[in-house]
């Protein structure tokens, strides 16, 4: 055998080492959040689909555990929670704390974005995963501008100043991808307004005419956003070749299907939105945008309105969207197995906080009254809960998840907090970030 070079070697142990390093951290990462969805949800949305406790891909995953919420200068004691039931009622978060927790890994006022409780800004995952060269966004069923895809982009002490976060996330970020809804000339039936307010049109026009964006990719030229608004051109996105960066804004103001006209007895039984695409849609769209960049990307894609819902106590409502979230989650999933594989990609999915404090009758549990029946359950609150939620992860670094575990809550099992994720997160990242040096 020929004598191998002392450089030589050294490249080829060099290159071993990156490539075994490199495989030990995923290339995608896909964060799901159920915006307001709680344990009692899925069960809620089980029973009605299949009739039965457990029927999701996602309940089958390897890593199950619970999250913590509460913002900063709040606490959760699972002991209190289980003695008093009215406990979780207090030290809440909201989207905008919460998104900026699981965006940051830091704690938060309720009310603000991106921010530390002292208003200081605070890099997000997007941002750490744009300087490693990721493609990036976020895609949501209800306002892009909202507190939860707000938290994954921008920094503002305020989630209430829309149209600045807006402008923000069109103008200045480095997202590939923004699909949400609050799309000016619609209402929330998807008829075209005759007056659109005017306070959006002046971001909206040059949006409109794939003039507005900023350098993306800091090659010192504006990456121009394309818009798309019909639920055919985000069908069409799903498959083939896509632009650099898109901006798709459904044609409706609010939500995809939550705020539509019409009180439902049953779930569907009002007409549909039919001008609009469903989340499903939307995610397949976004992920063939973003995987055309070779090294990778990040996506937080959120079934926004299950909180909405939730907040009005519209039981039908809430599992239309559940069943929403349901087809997403299942298209993710597909997408993953189909197109890339779990030693390429992260799957985690979880939710903000929990809303409604939905429990069963009597505050027991939710009763199954068969499939395509609605189940019995009652709302205890018109807000957020302190309760701890659900999170079920899949892929390479997800057990990873399982080393942040704080303790085992009697009703919920072990616990991480809502901090952990982006931290699990980083660290894949600066591994990915070591071995690239």
């Amino acid at each position: 055998m020929k004598a191998i070079k002392y450089s030589t070697l050294m490249v080829i142990l060099i290159t071993s080492f990156a490539a075994a390093a490199t495989s030990q951290n995923p290339k995608n990462i896909i964060m799901i959040i159920v915006d307001g969805g709680g344990r009692n949800h899925i069960q809620a949305a089980n029973y009605y689909s299949s009739g039965k406790k457990s029927a999701q891909k996602f309940e089958k995953f390897p890593v199950q555990l619970s999250v913590t919420t509460f913002p900063y200068g709040s606490s959760y004691d699972s002991k209190k929670a289980v003695k008093d039931f009215g406990y979780v009622k207090d030290g809440y978060t909201d989207s905008a704390a919460a998104s900026t927790a699981l965006a940051t890994g830091i704690k938060t006022n309720r009310g603000s974005i991106g921010v530390d409780h002292k208003d200081k800004k605070i890099e997000n995952v997007i941002e750490k995963c744009e300087k490693l060269g990721m493609a990036t966004g976020v895609v949501t069923t209800v306002p892009y501008y909202h507190a939860t895809p707000a938290g994954f982009s921008v920094h503002d002490d305020s989630r209430n100043d829309y149209v600045e976060i807006a402008e923000k996330m069109i103008n200045e970020s480095a997202l590939e991808v923004i699909f949400g809804c609050g799309n000016p000339l619609y209402d929330n039936n998807g008829n075209k307004l005759s007056s659109p307010e005017k306070k959006w049109m002046q971001m909206w026009s040059p949006l409109a005419a794939d003039a507005a964006g900023a350098d993306a990719d800091d090659d010192g030229t504006p990456d121009k956003w394309t818009l798309i608004q019909s639920k055919q051109e985000f069908v069409s996105l799903m498959e083939g070749p896509t632009p650099k960066r898109v901006c798709g804004v459904p044609e409706t103001a609010e939500t995809l299907q939550q705020k539509r006209s019409g009180k439902s007895r049953v779930p569907f039984d009002v007409p549909l939105n039919e001008n609009v695409p469903n989340l499903s849609e939307m995610s397949l769209a976004a992920l063939n945008v973003l995987d055309d960049d070779p090294d990778g990307f990040f996506v937080m894609i959120e079934a926004g309105a299950v909180d909405w819902a939730s907040h009005g106590n519209e039981r039908t409502r809430m599992i239309e969207e559940m069943m929403d979230f349901y087809s997403a989650a299942d298209a993710v999933i597909n997408w993953v197995e189909t197109k890339s594989n779990w030693n390429d990609t992260l799957l985690i999915i979880t939710a903000d906080h929990q809303t409604g404090y939905l429990t069963g009758p009597k505050k027991k549990a939710v009763v199954n009254n068969g499939k395509g029946k609605m189940p019995s359950f009652e709302w205890h609150s018109g807000g957020h809960t302190n309760a701890p939620v659900f999170l079920y992860a899949k892929g390479q670094g997800s057990k990873n998840l399982t080393t942040h575990i704080k303790g085992k809550d009697p009703v919920y099992g072990n616990y991480i907090d809502n901090t952990d994720i982006p931290k699990t997160i980083f660290s894949i990242l600066e591994a990915r970030k070591t071995v690239s040096k």
